[in-house]
């Protein structure tokens, strides 16, 4: 896909690290300016758009908690200030609050509907009108197999993922006609800083190693590159399940 995004400008949440750096990566490498936006980890995100500036490429960081109205607001301000116009949207913006059902406690519910799911809405509903207005847009929600499967972090967890599977084909229904599309991508057991100390859960999974943020990437690559993809759940899971 080299270049074929140029032009464009790509805006990834939570994409200091992991799945969220991959994409980012992967966006600049196909000639997307990319917005990388992060809470906390402005350190690494300054590196990783440093890392894309010697490549070539374009990128700045934008610090928002994307789970707050006005933050989100601002943050689209800055990137159509700095990049242009949103063209593209990978909404992977997460938390990961393991709990048994025992422990969960309603604050843990909250926080994590709040930053796994309503961040999604909150940032969708900002780019649409420039989307709408150019006739194009691509938006990719990083969803998990906890949306269909039992998951190991928990059932709050399980419901922040449902939903956004939910919101993505919800979207994706009304908006077909305008030329933007709203795809997600649902990976299982990737290597991240999610995973680690985890190595037990390796026995689950039939290729018999976890998947890596690249592989998630791609596969963001592709809903990004398809114009007749709308709506779908694209799963990465080594083989333990099956849509």
């Amino acid at each position: 896909m080299a270049d074929a995004l140029k032009g464009r400008t790509a805006l990834v949440t939570g994409g200091s690290r992991g799945i969220g750096a991959a994409v980012c990566r992967a966006l600049a490498e196909a000639g997307a300016a990319v917005a990388i936006n992060c809470r906390e980890r402005i350190g690494q995100a300054e590196q990783l758009a440093s890392e894309i500036g010697k490549r070539g490429g374009r990128a700045i960081v934008i610090a928002a908690d994307v789970s707050q109205r006005e933050a989100v607001t601002r943050m689209i301000e800055c990137v159509t200030a700095g990049l242009g116009p949103i063209d593209i949207l990978v909404n992977n913006a997460g938390i990961a609050i393991t709990r048994s059902v025992d422990d969960l406690t309603e604050d843990d519910f909250d926080r994590t509907i709040l930053v796994n799911l309503k961040s999604a809405f909150l940032c969708t509903q900002a780019v649409l009108p420039t989307m709408r207005a150019r006739k194009w847009g691509r938006i990719v929600n990083i969803s998990s197999g906890a949306a269909r499967g039992a998951g190991a972090i928990g059932p709050h967890y399980n419901a922040s993922k449902a939903g956004m599977e939910g919101l993505t084909r919800g979207y994706a229904a009304r908006l077909v006609k305008e030329g933007i599309t709203v795809n997600a991508v649902a990976p299982s057991l990737i290597e991240t800083d999610m995973m680690s100390g985890q190595p037990g859960l390796v026995s689950r999974i039939p290729l018999g190693r976890f998947g890596t943020s690249e592989e998630v990437a791609k596969a963001v690559m592709l809903l990004v590159d398809n114009a007749y993809m709308t709506g779908q759940t694209v799963a990465l899971s080594g083989g333990m399940a099956f849509n």
